[in-house]
């Protein structure tokens, strides 16, 4: 269904389902989100699914499809500025992680999100080493609160 890292129509549907699936926050893990950015060329509101990775207290957004996918592109181009929603929208800043901490976020993200283990080239218990391997090709955003801010 993302053939050449980009989702293919019946992708596209299912995800804009899922979007709002997760953002209802029904029915859900509470580590299903939606995310909710600026889209870089229509400077509208474009929702992505995504799952929330929790790694030493702190939560992280990986992108399963690599450097190409659209929300990173949007994400890096809002300059990090966003909103979570699952049952209620949550004003966020994502920062992206340097590569060299990235092993760690991608192995815990492998082992809590079955869904994107064909697009990572490593199982959940692969060494860190192996991670490292990959790190680059998988952007990793650390979510901070943005308290206040304005909800588009």
């Amino acid at each position: 269904m993302y053939r050449g890292g980009r989702p293919h129509r019946l992708a596209r549907i299912l995800n804009r389902i899922s979007a709002v699936h997760f953002a209802s926050g029904r029915l859900a893990p509470s580590t299903w989100v939606t995310l909710e950015v600026v889209g870089r060329r229509s400077g509208r509101i474009v929702a992505f699914p995504l799952v929330v990775t929790v790694h030493q207290g702190d939560r992280f957004l990986v992108s399963m499809l690599g450097r190409r996918a659209n929300w990173v592109a949007n994400v890096r181009a809002a300059r990090g500025a966003a909103v979570l929603s699952h049952g209620t929208r949550e004003p966020v800043r994502l920062i992206e992680v340097e590569v060299g901490e990235r092993p760690p976020i991608l192995r815990r993200f492998v082992a809590t999100a079955p869904g994107a283990r064909p697009h990572i080239a490593v199982g959940p218990h692969a060494p860190l080493a192996d991670f490292m391997a990959i790190a680059a090709d998988h952007p990793v955003f650390r979510v901070t609160s943005r308290p206040g801010a304005p909800l588009p």
